[in-house]
């Protein structure tokens, strides 16, 4: 675990490891939760679809596109619990390759399957 105090500012930084230099990463969702086995029920996005959920998110320059960092404000679910548990999705995209998720940016929608 790692303990903070409420409003502390949390930063955070993921790596790619990886030889191929021709790729990036993007934060794409960040949920929050209280149950470490639950990220359905009970849970709070800093940062859905690219999109800042929390106004306390904000990401970092990088000089490589293999590393994001960014950070958000702690917080607690409703006092009745002790800790909060945090799950990231990030997307390995290629390097310059413009129509990727990664140059997308914010999807403030989502899109919808027109199958039958």
């Amino acid at each position: 675990p790692y303990y903070i105090d409420l409003n502390q500012n949390v930063f955070l930084q993921a790596y790619l490891h990886s030889s191929d230099k021709d790729l990036m990463l993007f934060v794409d969702t960040c949920v929050a939760s209280p149950d470490p086995y639950d990220f359905n029920t009970l849970v709070y996005y800093i940062i859905k679809n690219g999109c800042a959920r929390d106004s306390s998110f904000s990401t970092f320059y990088s000089p490589y596109k293999y590393l994001a960092r960014f950070k958000f404000n702690a917080f607690e679910f409703i006092k009745r619990h002790t800790s909060v548990y945090m799950k990231c999705e990030l997307d390995v995209c290629r390097l310059r390759d413009y129509s990727s998720r990664c140059y997308q940016g914010c999807m403030s929608r989502s899109k919808r399957d027109l199958s039958s």
